[in-house]
């Protein structure tokens, strides 16, 4: 199959370097690199010790010449190559040049010293570098004082392990090799298949040849592990050969795997039942990394995950359980959607995340239907619904103009919104002519690449669709924003007929154009005598309508039936004075879509904040965790920014108070034997709202005992970090750091470098992040850069402590003081989040003006910078014209 997928990507990459992209001799590629040489196979070998600051490579790469050239692009970063060699058809050796042309973006030109004709050629770097510092590339960490070397190397940060062709549409097969000290262990893509000494105290090993790969998928990893064998996972009628799986984790944590090598076979037979194609890779490995960047990522045959994620034991937080599940459900559907089909280009990168997203849920209702994953569905993409209300906003398929544009896409627009608008046309089609759609995808572009066009071709073919459905379907691709729907009923011959119209949902404040139309398939649930009926239309109109049969009269219309559309529907006050009263006829999914709604419209300046208490307080009594919480997130909104004196916020205290603490209470404070997950999941949500958003008394008391008993020193002089219920310790901890101050600040972050326990170190965190006192605050911060705290921990320190205007100036004031230690820390995947990690949850113009007169001339520091802040400089914008907008006087 390789032989077919390299005429794919051949014609492919020729076809896409337009003018945008195309790069003439002396022009360096300012987005891919041009089409005509192409990468066939990449031998990768490095020496590599854990406890050095470098390491050394050696990468050979096979490469096509298409046309005359006397030089040839790729990339590289912080790459010292002592040695370039061109090997030219005929055997012959040219010394070659390695420039680094753009140095920032990773852009390298090897010169060949003559102009060569087209022709296979071999080229062999020999180089040094050092083991990156910030989670990038080849990366270095340390767990328990032991160092560690492994690999991240999506989205564009091969180029820091090896010169290479660093993107998607070139894929080949990879020859890895590690040379490495001999009582190290070593991982990668594929199976172990030889080991040799290597000299005194070294030994190499060699992996079997992996099937075709993008640079970003290739990983390996070195250093002291635990590796546990698991059951081989058993053959079934897509794949004929046992897999075997395996979990590696840092010396001394592999016994706590035992829960997630559990669960994976059931993901993986789901995953090949439901695409008809066995798991194409030679083994999985499931590796918790002691530090890590992104939550997880799919590398082929080797998956790497945070650690909290994979190291379980009977005493781990809820959210820690299912998380792992979730998680691991996630990066396996990639095995399918972004491994063995893989995205040509980053701006359809949805083709990945969005896909793994869908299937992610579509699993673990499968398998653990308790876990709810289609409210999980539901409550993302109303997520991103709200980065999606912003002028700025990215559309699913966001051309990329730069390095910048790769890093920012992995947001709630390509997972969340794509995974929602994948299941909005696979409700309109039907799940089984869906499913025929991605069968047909996933064999007609195996072990190659793809594009939107491709898959939707498949579903439109598989549905019998023509060109009306791929519009639609691309509308929601191919621009930004939510479709606002609105509802009218009206009586016409007898019949009841509903009237449709859409345009862009804007928010109070908003400067953008709501004259937009998309393909909507517009679903909505209506009464009738004997319940309800459910009738679909597709609004691909700025009006429309749709006869409902068998309404009775009066009727009643839930225009979201089953929230299985992406798009909001307006609400004004008399809208919800009608459906207030039918909520508990609907699905729990509708419940949830119902409480968008009413936020939506509170945002668009239809409802007041009375309005507001008035349509959530149904739900509240729901006995189901996602929908009962819901109106939690609006009315603390009301409470930290619309209430402006101690007898509206004890209004809405109160109103928290009726609605979520005899719940609370009567769960108890301390997990119990037997109990679901679901309920220790919803007394850590009731009891952090209560205490730290609402301040009740009686929940901050409860909390408080419980992390005065963590704080306790035992007889080791250790904290008794396990006499906190494992789902509040953050909780309590930060209760503890709130009423006890210094005593209890300098007690965790002494704790912090003790311990190893991923999910104690984010109970001491939460903690931490807990701190209000202004001095005990900046001591936090400051913290937060040094080494105890992980790269990948670093954002939760400082993320918090940002509730009220004072605290926001204090924030301000220590971020600008520490602006370069945490640019060079956290490094360039990184700069997207820099002006949210600076302002978010600001709500003042004055916050927004000087956000953006500090980044305005820093926007080049790193990539990304430029998208980062205009999203938050237009959220700050939005946030002060609804808080302008209330009146406090509605909260009754």
């Amino acid at each position: 199959m390789h032989r077919l997928a390299r005429p794919f990507m051949l014609t492919a990459l020729a076809a896409c370097c337009g003018a945008a992209f195309a790069a003439t001799a002396d022009q360096t590629p300012q987005g891919r690199l041009p089409g005509w040489a192409i990468p066939q196979s990449y031998q990768i070998a490095f020496k590599v010790d854990p406890a050095q600051q470098d390491f050394s490579g050696t990468t050979t790469i096979k490469v096509k010449l298409t046309q005359a050239s006397d030089h040839v692009w790729l990339d590289g970063a912080a790459l010292k190559v002592s040695k370039v060699d061109i090997i030219d058809a005929a055997g012959k050796l040219h010394a070659g040049k390695y420039v680094e042309a753009d140095p920032k973006a990773g852009v390298v030109r090897v010169d060949f010293g003559s102009t060569l004709k087209p022709q296979d050629l071999t080229l062999k770097f020999e180089y040094t570098a050092p083991l990156n510092a910030q989670l990038q590339g080849l990366y270095k960490v340390t767990a328990k004082g032991k160092p560690y070397a492994m690999t991240q190397m999506e989205p564009i940060s091969a180029r820091f392990a090896f010169p290479s062709f660093d993107e998607p549409g070139f894929k080949t097969p990879f020859d890895i090799s590690l040379t490495i000290p001999s009582d190290q262990v070593g991982v990668a893509n594929t199976q172990q298949v030889k080991e040799v000494a290597a000299g005194k105290g070294w030994k190499t090993l060699t992996f079997a040849q992996t099937l075709p790969l993008p640079t970003y998928l290739v990983a390996f990893g070195v250093g002291p592990w635990d590796v546990v064998k698991a059951p081989d996972i058993s053959p079934d009628a897509y794949r004929a050969k046992p897999l075997p799986l395996r979990g590696i984790a840092a010396a001394g944590e592999g016994h706590r795997m035992q829960h997630v090598l559990g669960e994976t076979p059931s993901i993986i037979h789901a995953l090949e039942n439901y695409y008809g194609f066995g798991y194409p890779w030679d083994k999985l490995d499931l590796l918790a990394a002691p530090d890590f960047e992104a939550g997880a990522m799919e590398n082929a045959g080797l998956v790497t995950f945070r650690d909290w994620l994979l190291l379980i034991d009977k005493d781990s937080p809820a959210r820690n359980v299912q998380g792992s599940f979730n998680v691991n459900a996630h990066e396996l559907a990639h095995q399918w959607t972004g491994d063995t089909v893989t995205t040509e280009w980053w701006n359809d990168i949805w083709l990945n995340e969005a896909f793994a997203t869908w299937m992610q849920q579509k699993v673990t209702m499968e398998v653990h239907p308790e876990y709810r994953a289609d409210l999980d569905r539901v409550r993302g993409a109303q997520g991103a619904m709200s980065n999606d209300s912003l002028v700025s906003a990215r559309s699913i398929r966001q051309p990329i103009t730069g390095n910048g544009d790769i890093m920012t896409a992995f947001d709630g627009i390509t997972y969340q919104k794509g995974a929602s608008v994948i299941a909005m046309f696979e409700n309109y089609v039907g799940e089984k002519t869906y499913q025929k759609g991605m069968r047909a995808y996933i064999q007609k572009q195996k072990f190659g690449n793809a594009t939107a066009d491709d898959l939707v071709s498949a579903i439109a073919a598989a549905a019998d669709k023509g060109d009306a459905f791929k519009h639609a379907f691309k509308s929601f691709l191919d621009q930004s924003g939510v479709p606002y729907i609105a509802t009218k009923l009206e009586q016409k011959d007898g019949k009841t007929v509903l009237q449709l119209s859409q345009n862009r949902y804007l928010p109070i404040g908003s400067t953008g154009d709501a004259q937009r139309i998309w393909g909507v398939p517009v679903c909505v649930r209506y009464g009738t005598a004997d319940g309800s009926k459910v009738s679909c239309e597709m609004l691909d109109k700025a009006t429309g309508s749709m006869t409902l049969a068998g309404a009775s009269n009066p009727t009643w219309v839930m225009p979201n039936a089953n929230a299985s559309g992406y798009y909001r529907f307006s609400l004004g006050k008399d809208g919800v004075a009608a459906l207030v009263k039918q909520v508990g006829k609907f699905s729990d999914a509708e419940q949830l879509a119902y409480a968008d709604a009413v936020d939506a419209s509170f945002r668009h300046g239809d409802l007041d904040a009375g309005d507001v208490l008035t349509a959530l307080q149904p739900l509240t009594s729901s006995k189901i965790r996602e929908v009962a919480t819901a109106p939690l997130g609006q009315v603390g909104w009301i409470y930290r920014n619309e209430a402006t004196t101690d007898a509206q916020r004890a209004r809405l205290a109160a109103w928290a108070k009726d609605a979520y603490l005899p719940r609370l209470e009567q769960l108890g404070y301390q997990r119990k034997a037997g109990e679901s997950e679901d309920d220790a999941l919803m007394r850590s949500e009731l009891a952090g709202s209560l205490a730290f958003g609402f301040k009740l008394p009686e929940v901050r008391a409860a909390l408080l005992k419980q992390g005065e008993a963590a704080l306790k020193p035992k007889a080791d002089g250790r904290l008794d970090l396990a006499a906190a219920d494992p789902d509040l310790l953050g909780d309590a901890l930060g209760m503890a750091v709130q009423e006890h101050g210094k005593s209890a600040v300098d007690a965790l972050i002494a704790e912090l470098p003790k311990t190893s326990d991923p999910a104690l170190r984010n109970g001491i965190l939460g903690g931490l992040a807990s701190v209000e006192d202004p001095a005990l605050t900046e001591q936090v911060r400051n913290f937060a850069l040094t080494k105890p705290v992980k790269v990948g921990e670093m954002a939760m320190l400082l993320r918090a402590g940002r509730d009220t205007e004072t605290q926001r100036d204090a924030m301000w004031t220590w971020f600008t003081a520490h602006y370069q230690q945490i640019i060079e820390r956290t490094g360039s995947f990184s700069g997207g989040r820099l002006p949210s990690l600076a302002a978010g949850g600001s709500c003042t113009t004055a916050e927004g003006d000087r956000l953006q007169a500090f980044f305005k001339p820093r926007v080049k520091d790193a990539a990304g910078i430029d998208r980062g802040l205009a999203q938050t400089s237009e959220s700050i914008q939005l946030c002060s014209a609804l808080k302008a907008k209330q009146d406090p006087a509605t909260i009754r």
